[in-house]
């Protein structure tokens, strides 16, 4: 159904922060940046509310808003429209933008008070969310990558905001190039769908429903020998794996920390990583026919959960910690798209929005109050001092590790019993995350707000409670993530399962089968899996805070490969970082020395041959037509005194000649 207002749900953040960023230092003052900043997202909120309303009115297989806005690429057989889609996926997933981006928005007006460049600062932002909608609102896997590269480069000028500090603006590349590799499978996985498409069906086209129409194509023809399902899926993947933080390309999205902690929220809830998420669940028909490819998408998924989970266990820094978390759950989203629960997965997305936008917000406000200080160690009772920043933040930590009846809950127990029924071991895998999770979760919770506060003097003289601006979003989101999972309650509570029937006219759903017997054991498992994690946690930083310090010394090994991450980075940095700038050296050797001798050589022959010829140009060349000329001249000018006008010389002169000639017959005649 054609809707001619869909095409504002990414325009009026745009907009405004084009208007922002070019007129907003001359002309608007700090409040108007806000109220522009804040209103765009909100006006986009409304929009797509609107479109949701109309959405569901119409019929189950009737759910799709569409709207051209004109003719972009026109070529031959080629056709693709500048034009959005609004259908059961793209709806939920611009809610959350919206809405939770309006929250950040919010926040970044009381958060980003003091900030000299505020303008720069919420341009930016406003053209990242822009560029999220587009990517969730293309017609087109064409649009879809114009979004899917605004994101990246918005998250580059926003993780290096504070570009002055070398670390910051380091960050900021990291992130850009790493997402460029990634980027490149996704170049890649596109022109593959194009090119099957077009010579199979002679239908030149990238449009996600002709993909859809003729799915099957993809798996008749093949590239190099693989079916083209496998081959595009996997190249998709690796674009996911550097957009969503997976395995090997995970290593920008902890540094991307170095950016103001709304862009963290922002980055980790709401945009970005969700990204790869979401083209699995758009293109979950195709990667359906990719058996090959889930099995690597569940395997990697798991792999990253645990992984990320077990450097979240060691972490210091407040904002690392739900860094690595981020890079966990999203493990967990993977892992539910790889065995085949693509709404289970992206069920998790929404609910992950929620707490984890409210987990940052709340660091925010931790680092707000404690006047930039982001080390845990640094911190401690605090509950009392700031304490809606404390019970919100404890109603995100208790949502995230899975606690009935929160939001967490649903959605990781979904998965967690997507999974059991396709893969035991890694079922275990996931299980173990979890534990993890809560561990690592309300270490840092018992570490911030428990406890005496190791601050210093004047920064505990300092600390109070953050400004409405902060607090309202943190209550607003508090209750999300309570209330968030109940869209889908597991098949013994059958009390609501409106996400996945919303889901199904767009996303494949896969209904696991078992007896609810087994689902109530692996739920209070998963429960009580997460309160020994807990348990733990409570005996190491409350009952006995010197346990840790003992277990560090007792197993130097592990604290230090933990708290190196690895040595991942190093690891990097010595065969790609360095082995580029070494691959770089020896070009530059090649062209300065081999190429540029070459061309000079070259030059200084050509110039030896110039100055030869010049010589013989002017000396032979030169000298024979000078000699020409000269002995012209000479005989002209000697000619010219025979020509005096004088009768009597002229007669003189005849009578030489005779006389002379005379002779020479008289000489010649004897």
């Amino acid at each position: 159904m054609e809707f001619n207002i869909l095409w504002l749900i990414p325009f009026f953040p745009l907009v405004s922060s084009v208007v922002i960023r070019y007129l907003g230092k001359k002309f608007l003052p700090r409040k108007a940046v806000h109220i522009l900043a804040c209103a765009s997202i909100f006006l986009s909120f409304i929009v797509t509310l609107i479109c949701f309303l109309k959405l569901t009115s119409l019929e189950e297989h009737e759910r799709v808003l569409h709207y051209t806005l004109f003719p972009w690429i026109k070529l031959a057989n080629l056709n693709v429209p500048l034009a959005f889609v609004f259908d059961p996926l793209s709806s939920v997933m611009t809610l959350v933008i919206t809405g939770v981006g309006f929250l950040i928005h919010l926040y970044s007006t009381a958060y980003m008070e003091h900030e000299e460049d505020f303008q720069r600062y919420f341009a930016y932002l406003n053209l990242f969310t822009s560029m999220m909608l587009i990517l969730v609102l293309g017609e087109s896997i064409l649009l879809m990558f114009v979004g899917w590269e605004g994101v990246g480069l918005c998250s580059y000028l926003l993780i290096g905001f504070w570009f002055g500090e070398k670390a910051n603006a380091d960050a900021g590349k990291k992130a850009f190039v790493v997402n460029r590799i990634g980027d490149f499978g996704v170049l890649i996985g596109m022109f593959t769908l194009f090119w099957v498409m077009g010579m199979e069906k002679g239908e030149w086209s990238l449009s996600f429903s002709t993909f859809r129409q003729h799915a099957d194509v993809f798996t008749q023809a093949t590239i190099f020998g693989i079916p083209a399902a496998t081959f595009a899926t996997l190249m998709l993947f690796v674009g996911a794996t550097g957009k969503s933080a997976q395995i090997p390309l995970y290593v920008w999205l902890p540094d991307a920390m170095a950016g103001p902690t709304p862009v963290s929220a922002l980055i980790h809830a709401a945009t970005m990583v969700t990204a790869g998420i979401y083209t699995i669940c758009r293109l979950s028909f195709l990667f359906d026919l990719a058996p090959f490819t889930l099995h690597v998408i569940a395997i990697i998924g798991a792999a990253t959960a645990l992984f990320a989970a077990t450097i979240g266990l060691v972490q210091n820094d407040i904002k690392k910690v739900l860094a690595y978390s981020t890079v966990s759950q999203l493990g967990y989203m993977f892992l539910g798209c790889g065995v085949g629960a693509y709404a289970s997965g992206l069920f998790h997305v929404i609910t992950h929005a929620f707490f984890k936008a409210l987990l940052f917000l709340g660091a925010g406000s931790v680092i707000h109050a404690m006047h930039h200080e982001q080390d845990i160690r640094k911190m401690g009772g605090l509950r009392k001092k700031i304490p809606i920043t404390y019970y919100t933040f404890l109603i995100g930590t208790l949502a995230i590790e899975g606690i009935f009846p929160l939001a967490g809950f649903f959605s990781k127990d979904e998965i967690l019993w997507q999974v059991w029924n396709k893969d035991k071991v890694l079922w275990g895998v996931g299980l173990l995350s979890a534990a993890l999770t809560a561990f690592y979760m309300f270490r840092l919770l018992f570490l911030t707000f428990y406890g005496e506060c190791r601050a210093d003097h004047e920064t505990q003289h300092h600390i109070h409670e953050s400004p409405w601006p902060m607090t309202v979003p943190l209550v607003i989101l508090a209750f999300l993530s309570i209330v968030a999972g109940w869209m889908w309650w597991p098949g013994f509570l059958p009390l609501s399962t409106i996400f996945p029937h919303w889901l199904e006219p767009v996303v494949v759903v896969h209904h696991a089968h078992g007896s609810h017997g087994t689902e109530i054991a692996l739920a209070a498992t998963s429960l009580l899996v997460a309160c020994a994690g807990i348990f733990v946690a409570f005996l190491m930083y409350r009952k006995n805070p010197s346990l840790p310090k003992l277990l560090s010394e007792k197993f130097p090994a592990v604290q230090a490969t933990l708290s190196n991450k690895y040595w991942i980075d190093e690891i990097y940095g010595k065969l790609f970082v360095n082995g580029t700038k070494k691959l770089a050296a020896v070009l530059f050797w090649i062209d300065s020395r081999i190429v540029d001798g070459a061309v000079h050589l070259a030059a200084n022959v050509m110039k030896a041959l110039v100055y030869i010829d010049g010589i013989f140009d002017q000396k032979v060349i030169d000298g024979l037509v000078n000699l020409i000329a000269n002995t012209t001249h000479k005989i002209g000018s000697d000619l010219r005194k025979v020509e005096t006008g004088q009768i009597q010389v002229y007669l003189g002169t005849m009578a030489a000649g005779v006389a002379f000639f005379s002779l020479i017959w008289m000489a010649l005649a004897t």
